[in-house]
């Protein structure tokens, strides 16, 4: 497994000097996740066993050596097979940093290029990825790992590769108007709680209409989302030193092993050892 993890274990890489890059190795894992969005750019590989990538319109099987490249705001899974085990890379990157970045280095890059969900078997992406790792969990200066990524990036996202072949049809979606409202409140007021015929009736729709409505256009029912949007703020909130009792309660879940649960859900670890193994 790269970047230092032991085997049977995940390990984190966050630097609060660094807030726009997070990074995450698991060797031998069984963990299964529910289906979730990140608000970042998220690069993963597969280094040993096989992962079944699914988004809302199709399931991907992914081999070792394969890199997928996953736009902020899709909603997709990545679990291992069935009754099996794997390893695996996956590095997250603040959107507007990316862009920045390649700007800054001269690399024009198509919306479509950050848009959608790419896989690709090149080997020399898949190396490339378990380098930058290899720094970014090294006592390496910050400056280092800045051009490491940065390098990265360029090479991935600029030349256009068209060996990373488009597996999921269609663009993030941006929600219709009618839901467009609800989707801003849900963002705003993610931690109160928001009964969903309070909700139909702000879109002005039964409860069964919103659910159907709202999955279609953002591949999951409200109560979901809302849930996604709790835990991406909870994982800020813990990399920032905050006690997950603490976290429950302003987040609006009902109590810890709530809080937990839906954690574990979306990120394979509890709140606790999450926040232990990224510091």
């Amino acid at each position: 497994m790269r970047a230092g993890s032991t085997a049977g274990q995940a390990r984190y890489w966050f630097d609060p000097a660094m807030p726009y890059v997070e990074s995450r190795c698991a060797s031998d894992s069984g963990a299964a996740y529910l289906p979730h969005t990140h608000p970042t750019l998220s690069i993963g590989a597969v280094d040993g066993g096989h992962s079944l990538f699914g988004t809302e319109t199709e399931s991907v099987r992914l081999a070792p050596g394969d890199v997928v490249v996953i736009p902020a705001g899709q909603v997709h899974a990545c679990n291992p097979e069935p009754d099996a085990r794997w390893s695996y890379q996956m590095l997250h990157l603040d959107p507007a940093w990316v862009g920045t970045v390649l700007a800054a280095r001269g690399v024009a890059v198509l919306p479509a290029a950050l848009a959608r969900v790419r896989v690709t078997r090149a080997p020399d992406t898949y190396a490339g990825l378990c380098r930058l790792n290899d720094v970014l969990f090294s006592a390496a200066p910050q400056a280092t790992k800045d051009a490491a990524l940065g390098g990265f990036l360029a090479a991935l996202l600029g030349a256009a590769d068209l060996r990373q072949a488009v597996r999921a049809p269609r663009q993030p979606v941006t929600p219709e108007a009618r839901l467009a409202g609800l989707v801003a409140r849900l963002h705003a007021h993610h931690a109160e709680p928001l009964p969903l015929a309070e909700l139909a009736r702000g879109a002005g729709m039964s409860r069964y209409q919103l659910i159907r409505a709202f999955r279609a256009d953002l591949g999951m029912t409200p109560h979901a989302y809302q849930l996604d949007l709790r835990i991406n703020h909870a994982r800020q909130l813990l990399r920032a030193g905050g006690a997950p009792a603490e976290i429950a309660q302003v987040l609006g879940f009902s109590d810890q092993s709530h809080f937990q649960r839906a954690f574990k859900q979306r990120v394979a670890l509890t709140p606790r050892s999450y926040q232990r193994r990224s510091g």
